[in-house]
C-alpha cells in the first residue's frame, strides 16, 4: 500500500533521562548478543511512544532484522533460555536474558494475507515495510539503542499534536484486524487532550466497518475496551462508541443512555471502575448476564456488574451507612470483596460522604459462631443458618455492640421463635 512516507526517517537522537532509564544490564545483555552475530535490532512500539511523550517505558519490545530461525540458534549457541513458542509462527522469540527478564523479540514483517483477525506473514528485512503494516502512527517509529528515532509516516508530528491516525488508509487497516476500531479509542484515551476531537472522516470509516467486531472474539474487545474504560475521556469515549455503532457487537444492543449521562454527570471524578461505566448501560442483572457470555469478563469483574445493577438504587434508614455495611456482613462472597463492590456502588451513586464513612468503617467481628450455638443447646442441622442470620441482624441493627455473652442471652426466644415458624 503506498503510504505518505519520509524520504530520512532518522529524525532526531533522544538523550532524556526516561530514555537512559531503560538500559538494564539484561536489555544491554541482549544489544551484545545481537551485536555479536550482527543483526540489527531496535526498540519498537509503545516504548517508543512513551518514552517521546517523557514517560517511563512500561513494556520494551524489540524488532530485528534476524529471522525467528536465526535467532533460536544465536540463543541456543549462547545459552539463553527461550519461554512461551508460541509466538514463533507470527515471528516471536522471547529470550529469558540472564535468568532474570523476557524480552520479546519480533522479526521484522509483512502482513500478507489478512481475514480481519488473523495474519500469514512473511518476514523481511526493511524496517519501513514493518512499520506500514502497524495499526497506527504513534505505534509505527522505531527507537535505535543510541536513541536515534526512526519514524516513517509522521508518527511523531502525530503525537507532537495529541493526534490519533492510522497508517494510510483507515479503511484499508481497519478491514486487516477489526480490533483496530477498539485500539484507536484505547489510544485516543491516551494521546488525546480533548474528550470530543475525533477526525469525522475516521470515525465515518469506523462506523462503515463496525459490524466486523462480530467476529473478533470477546475476550479481545474486553482487553482493549477495559483499556479504554480506565483511560482519559473513558465516559465520552464509550458514548462515541456507540454513537459509531459498536454496542450491538460488544453484547449491549439497548444501551441504556440516560443513565450513562446521570452517572457521567454525578461521579466520573471519583475513578469509577470499568464495570461501573458498563453497568450505568444495562438495565437489569439479565443484561449483564448477556453482555458477560460475549465479553467473558473474570469473575470479579461479573460479580461486581450484578452488585453494582442490583444494590444501585435507593437506600433508605436512619442511618445511611447501614444497608451497606449489613452487604458486608452478611455477604455469601468473599469479605474483601464485598467491600470493593460497596465501594463501586457508594462512587456510582456519588455519595462521596458515605463513601468517605465506609471507607474509615472497620468491620466488626461477629461474636458467635456454630460452636458457640451448639454449646448453647441449638441442635446441629437446619436451624443453624436462619438462627445464626437472625442473632447476626439484631447485632447489626444495635450497632454491634452487644458482646458474645449478650447475644447468647437472646438465644432462647430465638430458638422459641424458630420453632413456632
Amino acid at each position: 500500500m503506498e503510504t505518505k512516507c519520509r524520504e530520512d526517517p532518522a529524525l532526531f537522537k533522544l538523550d532524556t533521562p526516561e530514555f537512559k532509564n531503560i538500559f538494564s544490564p539484561e536489555v544491554l545483555d541482549l544489544k551484545k548478543l545481537f551485536d555479536k552475530y550482527n543483526y540489527e535490532i531496535r526498540i519498537a512500539g509503545g516504548a517508543v511512544r512513551d518514552l517521546l511523550l517523557r514517560q517511563q517505558a512500561k513494556d520494551l519490545d524489540f524488532a530485528t532484522v534476524a529471522t525467528p530461525e536465526q535467532m533460536k540458534e544465536m540463543f541456543t549457541a549462547e545459552n539463553v533460555r527461550m519461554i512461551n513458542m508460541s509466538g514463533e509462527k507470527h515471528g516471536t522469540i522471547t529470550p529469558r536474558i540472564n535468568d532474570k527478564e523476557n524480552f520479546e523479540v519480533t522479526t521484522l514483517r509483512i502482513d500478507m494475507v489478512t481475514d480481519g483477525r488473523h495474519a500469514e506473514v512473511e518476514f523481511t528485512k526493511d524496517w519501513k515495510l514493518d512499520a506500514n503494516r502497524r495499526d497506527l502512527t504513534i505505534n509505527s517509529m522505531f527507537l535505535g539503542f543510541d536513541g536515534t528515532v526512526y519514524d516513517y509516516f509522521f508518527g511523531y508530528e502525530d503525537l507532537q499534536n495529541r493526534r490519533v491516525a492510522f497508517v494510510g488508509d483507515a479503511d484499508v487497516r481497519i478491514k486487516e484486524d477489526y480490533l483496530r476500531i477498539m485500539r484507536y479509542f484505547r489510544f485516543y484515551g491516551r494521546i488525546a487532550e480533548k474528550a470530543n476531537n475525533h477526525d469525522q472522516n475516521t470515525l465515518d470509516v469506523i462506523k462503515a466497518n463496525v459490524d466486523g467486531l462480530q467476529n473478533v472474539s470477546g475476550e479481545r474487545i474486553w482487553m482493549e475496551l477495559k483499556k479504554t474504560l480506565q483511560g482519559n475521556f473513558a465516559g465520552d469515549l464509550l458514548k462515541t462508541m456507540l454513537n459509531v455503532g459498536i454496542g450491538q457487537y460488544i453484547g449491549i444492543p439497548n444501551p441504556v443512555l440516560k443513565e450513562l449521562d446521570v452517572l457521567l454527570n454525578r461521579s466520573q471524578h471519583l475513578d469509577l471502575h470499568p464495570m461501573s461505566y458498563l453497568a450505568a448501560l444495562l438495565e437489569n442483572i439479565d443484561d449483564v448476564t448477556v453482555l458477560h457470555a460475549r465479553l467473558k469478563f473474570s469473575s470479579y469483574e461479573r460479580d461486581m456488574a450484578y452488585f453494582i445493577v442490583e444494590h444501585r438504587g435507593e437506600k433508605e434508614g436512619a442511618r445511611p451507612l447501614l444497608p451497606y455495611e449489613k452487604l458486608v456482613l452478611n455477604t455469601k462472597i468473599k469479605q474483601k470483596d464485598a467491600v470493593d463492590y460497596v465501594r463501586e456502588v457508594l462512587k456510582y451513586r456519588g455519595s462521596e460522604k458515605l463513601l468517605q464513612q465506609f471507607n474509615s468503617w472497620d468491620i466488626p467481628r461477629f461474636p458467635i459462631n456454630g460452636k458457640i450455638l451448639k454449646d448453647h443447646g441449638v441442635p446441629p442441622g437446619k436451624m443453624y443458618g436462619p438462627i445464626i442470620n437472625r442473632i447476626k441482624d439484631i447485632w447489626i441493627d444495635n450497632e454491634y455492640k452487644q458482646s458474645t455473652a449478650d447475644l447468647v442471652k437472646l438465644l432462647p426466644g430465638i430458638i422459641d421463635e424458630h420453632k413456632q415458624k
